[in-house]
C-alpha cells in the first residue's frame, strides 16, 4: 500500500535537504512549492485565473507571473492572499493527487508542504515529518547562507506557524542542529520504518 507522508519545517530548518535525502532513499517526493509555480506558468488556466482576479499588471513583459509584485501584494493584504490561495490551492491539490496516483502501490509518497501546519492538513497523512531547528539557528542560516537581514529573517519566521505548532503535528521529528551525516542517519531511520509499512 502507499504510505502518504507530510513533510514540513520552518524556513531554513533544512526541510529541502531532508526532502532530497528522502528522494535518494526511494521516496516519491511531491513538492507543493514547485507545483504552485507550475500551475501559474505562462499559458496555463491558473495564470489566466490570476490575471482575471488581479489584473494584467501582475505580468512581466514576457507574459509570466511577476512573482515579486504578486508577493508584495498578497503578503501585505490578507484578503488578496485568500483570493490567490482560492485559485492556486485547488490546482495544486489536483496536480498532487495526479502525481501520487502515478507513484503506484507500495510507495512512500512524501508531500513536501512548507505551510502544512498553517493549512491544517496534517490529519490527511499517514505520518508527518517535521524538520526542526531553533529559531535562532534559522535566523543565523538565513543571514549567513542567504544574505538576508536579521529583521527580514525574523519577520519571515514570525509569519509562519510557531515551532510548537509544527511539533504538535509531528509523527517524527528530525532534529537539524547537528552535522549532515547526523541528519541523514535520522532520515534513514524514519524512512526504513515508513518503507516497512508500504
Amino acid at each position: 500500500m502507499t504510505v502518504r507522508v507530510g513533510l514540513t519545517g520552518g524556513v531554513a530548518s533544512g526541510k529541502s535537504t531532508v526532502s532530497t535525502i528522502l528522494a535518494e532513499l526511494g521516496a516519491v517526493v511531491i513538492d507543493a512549492d514547485l507545483i504552485a509555480r507550475e500551475v501559474v506558468a505562462r499559458g496555463t488556466p491558473g495564470l489566466d485565473a490570476v490575471v482575471a482576479e488581479f489584473g494584467p499588471e501582475l505580468l512581466t513583459p514576457d507574459g509570466d507571473l511577476d512573482r515579486p509584485a504578486m508577493g508584495a501584494l498578497v503578503f501585505g493584504d490578507p484578503d488578496a492572499r485568500k483570493r490567490l490561495e482560492a485559485i492556486i490551492h485547488p490546482l495544486v491539490h489536483r496536480r498532487s493527487a495526479e502525481l501520487e496516483e502515478q507513484a503506484g502501490d507500495s510507495a512512500v509518497v512524501v508531500h513536501d508542504i512548507p505551510l502544512l501546519a498553517e493549512v491544517g492538513r496534517a490529519g490527511s497523512f499517514d505520518a508527518v515529518i517535521v524538520v526542526d531547528a531553533p529559531p535562532e539557528l534559522q535566523v543565523s542560516r538565513m543571514v549567513e547562507d542567504r544574505g538576508w537581514t536579521r529583521e527580514d529573517a525574523e519577520s519571515r519566521i514570525a509569519a509562519q506557524a510557531t515551532r510548537d505548532d509544527r511539533l504538535a503535528i509531528a509523527t517524527y521529528v528530525v532534529d537539524n542542529t547537528g552535522t549532515r551525516d547526523e541528519l541523514r542517519a535520522q532520515v534513514e531511520e524514519i524512512y526504513a520504518v515508513l518503507a516497512a509499512r508500504a
